[in-house]
C-alpha cells in the first residue's frame, strides 16, 4: 500500500515531505529506541513512534523506511522538520496511541 493511502484512510497529517507519499509500505515497525529500530526495522516499513528529535530522520533514511508516523499528536521540533524536509522523508501526524494505530495499519496493509 502507498503512503498516500494510508495517510487517507487514517486521516493523517502530513507534517513534512508531503511530496514523497508515493512510497510503498510494506510492513510497520513500532519503538522508541534508536538503536532498536536500526537493528530491527526493515526497508519500506512505516515508523511509529512518539521521538520527536532529528535523529529520527537520520534513522529512517538510514533504513530507508517509507515514512514516521509521530503518535499521540507529537509534533517534530523544528530542526527535525526541517531535516525530514531536505531529506524527503515523511512525517505524519495523529492523536491515536501507538497500539491504536498500529492495529489500523496492519489492517490496512495485511487485509
Amino acid at each position: 500500500m502507498q503512503l498516500d493511502a494510508l495517510v487517507r484512510e487514517l486521516g493523517l497529517k502530513v507534517q513534512c515531505a508531503g511530496g514523497n507519499l508515493g512510497r510503498e509500505v510494506t510492513g510497520g515497525y513500532v519503538g522508541d529506541l534508536l538503536s532498536d529500530v536500526m537493528a530491527n526495522s526493515k526497508e519500506g516499513d512505516i515508523w511509529i513512534t512518539r521521538q520527536v528529535h532529528q535523529n529520527i530522520v537520520a534513522v529512517a533514511g538510514l533504513k530507508d523506511l517509507a515514512g514516521i508516523v509521530l503518535i499521540q499528536g507529537c509534533e517534530p521540533a523544528p530542526d527535525t522538520a526541517a531535516k525530514a524536509e531536505a531529506e524527503g522523508i515523511p512525517i505524519l501526524v495523529t492523536d491515536l496511541p501507538a497500539f491504536e494505530i498500529v492495529g489500523r495499519i496492519y489492517a490496512l496493509i495485511h487485509p
